[in-house]
């Protein structure tokens, strides 16, 4: 018999609202003002910081502390350029692929409001069949309808100036949840959902919870390792978007196998405290909550990076949501893989007792 499904419908209305909610890069506070609203009912209280990552904290006064984190910013366009005949040329924000851009709309945002544009290609007749060149990030170009420089800064457009793509939340086929954004505004979906069912369950904890929307992540895992001197946690679970690798042209020598449906992706690495990952792993074992592993090199990319070696080293994990077309607009993940990440971080908070050092020598 299959589970009742953990998400109701004011869930997905949120869901849908966070990530049609631009948050790109350093302008992450509207989506975070969502973020924080929604929390609300189910927490004691929230930390902000400088650079906008919030805390939404159950048990703030209790001396031993989780966190529970995902990143909140998308991967974005900077204006970089404006050409003499109108047409904008651009550099990266995180991680944004110049090979989906030719034919995209995009929303160039200004103190004037959104300006539409679109990133131009020359036809298929105009190019070389010789010797085709390929998307790259000094050739693509946005034209927003203006055919001088001076037109565009009229509109409000300047270098600097960020740019998002519009593409929408929708699911297909029942099950799978498409839309940029994604990565990581899935993560910190999930983790709202542990808080809301922390308190329709009336969990109590023995131990402060810290369930944290850190910022800048997609260039650098800035955010994370700001809040983390700030929260100064026992213990920390992350949760992050990995690559299904199931799809074509995936090297799955390389990359490991992973597919979407299969469960969350609990992942080995150095930085990934074992002791804090074998009770995760115990935990969906206990529960019959599939999961699948993952092996990383040096570092796990997430901010759980940032969380590990903060102050003198913070027992920190890793959980992830399978994904498919990282980085692109049409990132796609599996409905049952999003319950199954938040009923495992649910069940392991339920077993962690507060009292934890997690220390190899013990």
């Amino acid at each position: 018999m299959a589970k009742k499904s953990i998400l109701d419908k004011k869930s997905i209305e949120f869901l849908e609202t966070y990530l049609n909610n631009a948050a790109p890069t350093g302008y992450e506070w509207n989506g975070q003002k969502l973020w924080m609203n929604y929390l609300k009912p189910y927490v004691d209280e929230f930390i902000t910081d400088t650079y906008g990552t919030a805390v939404a904290v159950i048990n703030p006064s209790a001396k031993y502390k989780v966190v529970i984190e995902g990143h909140a910013d998308e991967i974005s366009w900077y204006v970089n350029y404006i050409s003499d005949n109108g047409l904008i040329y651009v550099i990266r924000n995180g991680g944004s692929d110049h090979q989906i851009a030719p034919s995209k709309i995009v929303n160039i945002h200004t103190k004037k409001g959104i300006v539409k544009g679109v990133f131009g290609w020359p036809a298929i007749h105009t190019r070389s069949k010789e010797r085709e060149e390929p998307p790259k990030p000094d050739n693509i170009f946005i034209d927003c309808g203006c055919s001088t420089k001076k037109d565009v800064e009229a509109l409000g457009v300047h270098v600097g100036c960020v740019i998002t793509y519009p593409d929408e939340f929708h699911i297909l086929n029942s099950d799978k949840f498409v839309c940029r954004a994604l990565d990581n505004r899935m993560g910190g979906f999930m983790i709202a959902q542990v808080a809301r069912l922390l308190h329709q369950n009336k969990k109590k904890l023995p131990f402060g919870l810290y369930i944290t929307n850190s910022v800048q992540e997609e260039i650098g895992l800035r955010g994370a390792e700001m809040i983390a001197e700030r929260i100064k946690p026992n213990a920390a679970i992350i949760t992050d978007v990995t690559h299904d690798t199931t799809t074509p042209m995936i090297e799955k020598k390389r990359e490991g196998h992973v597919e979407l449906g299969a469960g969350p992706v609990v992942a080995y690495a150095p930085a990934v405290q074992q002791k804090l990952r074998d009770l995760i792993t115990d935990t969906a074992e206990t529960k019959k909550i599939p999961f699948q592993r993952a092996a990383c090199s040096r570092a796990t990319g997430t901010d759980t990076d940032a969380f590990a070696y903060s102050g003198m080293g913070v027992a920190s994990a890793l959980i992830s949501l399978p994904l498919r077309y990282m980085h692109t607009t049409v990132e796609m993940v599996h409905r049952e893989d999003v319950e199954n990440v938040i009923r495992l971080i649910y069940e392991t908070l339920l077993n962690i007792k507060g009292k934890e050092t997690f220390s190899y020598f013990e």
